[in-house]
């Protein structure tokens, strides 16, 4: 218990240290520059991502649904 108390107090002293530094303030550029230099790639988030995918997968299905009727139509007609 006593060694969590003494990391844990390291932790907040680390953390303070930073908050009071010019580390800080790099970080927040570097974020700000990254963030710019993301939005210039044309990315998009995970969650446009899967939903994306969710929507061809449901395409990918209804198109084998209707090449597996036409299939049967065509069947059909041949006889």
């Amino acid at each position: 218990m006593e060694r969590n108390n003494f990391f844990n107090d390291l932790q907040a002293k680390i953390s303070q240290a930073i908050e009071n530094s010019p580390a800080k303030d790099l970080e927040k550029n570097v974020k700000a520059m990254l963030n710019q230099g993301f939005s210039k790639l044309d990315l998009v988030t995970r969650e446009e991502f899967d939903i994306q995918s969710q929507v061809l997968a449901k395409t990918r299905a209804k198109l084998e649904a209707l090449e597996a009727r036409v299939a049967e139509l065509e069947a059909r007609l041949g006889k």
